[in-house]
């Protein structure tokens, strides 16, 4: 009989089979690549945050039993083409694509950060769509100046960028318990990116303002937002619930950037609350 895996040993088992997972689709003349899992409907799409990858979410999954994901790598992320454009509306626009592609019937979509940009754009752009949005630690208008730190550390990155670069200390940072395996497979991922693509989505990012799409939207809307984030504190979630009408704010209040690697039970706990039953 072979012996039980240690639970560092079965993250880093699951973490180096993570790529093999991915199916690709075309979309709009791209490749995108995206891990699907089954389950019941509606589906949630989860979109990942800037230089993150579809791994972003495998923490989350296992808190979401029985549910249908769909988990994509963004354009010009993990196993994804990068294609011309790398603003927010060429991200909304894959996505739209994307469901329209596998045929989703109004998904729930759940956004990190960058995703979280992504998400509100593409409600705004496509509401029929659909069919609810949940905010996670994102923003309406990043406002980062230039002498913000990842301006800054993005701004010092050169190929071919290390995975174990001190920046990645910084930049995926949260509190103790996120597997190790799991933040070493992010950072092999980021670092597959070309640092011209990581300042190039970072000056789309930073010349973005989601208030009006923002005002249009209509679907029911979740925010969840971390209570330590450096990234997007409380004066953005303010600016985003004013926004996004009939909105709902959670405060994951032990959390920084990344609530769905750091108590990925609760941020589960809080989409189900707003997903049918039955």
């Amino acid at each position: 009989m072979r012996p039980a895996l240690s639970e560092p040993e079965e993250q880093e088992v699951e973490q180096a089979a993570w790529a093999g997972r991915k199916r690709i689709a075309e979309v709009g003349g791209l490749d995108l690549a995206y891990v699907e899992i089954a389950g019941s409907e509606p589906p949630l799409v989860l979109v990942h945050g800037f230089t993150d990858t579809s791994r972003s979410f495998s923490l989350l999954a296992p808190h979401l039993p029985g549910r249908r994901l769909i988990m994509p790598d963004l354009r010009g992320h993990g196993a994804s083409q990068a294609g011309e454009g790398c603003g927010v509306a060429d991200f909304a626009n894959d996505m739209a694509g994307l469901i329209r592609r596998l045929r989703l019937d109004r998904p729930v979509v759940v956004g990190h950060s960058l995703g979280g940009m992504v998400s509100i754009a593409l409600a705004a752009q496509y509401p029929d769509l659909i069919g609810g949005l949940v905010i996670l630690a994102s923003t309406l208008k990043a406002d980062f100046g230039l002498d913000h730190q990842l301006i800054d550390g993005v701004a010092a990155l050169r190929d071919p960028i290390s995975p174990s670069d001190p920046f990645y200390e910084w930049w995926h940072a949260c509190r103790l318990g996120v597997p190790r395996a799991f933040l070493a497979g992010l950072a092999k991922d980021a670092s597959a990116i070309p640092a011209a693509r990581w300042r190039a989505i970072l000056e789309e990012v930073r010349r973005t303002d989601l208030t009006a799409a923002a005002r249009a939207i209509q679907v029911p809307t979740l925010i969840i937002a971390g209570g330590r984030d450096p990234l997007f504190g409380e004066a953005h979630q303010q600016s985003m619930a004013g926004a996004l009408a009939g909105s709902r704010t959670i405060w994951a209040q032990d959390c920084g950037h990344n609530p769905h690697w750091e108590d990925p039970a609760f941020v589960a706990e809080a989409i189900a609350g707003m997903l049918p039953t039955g």
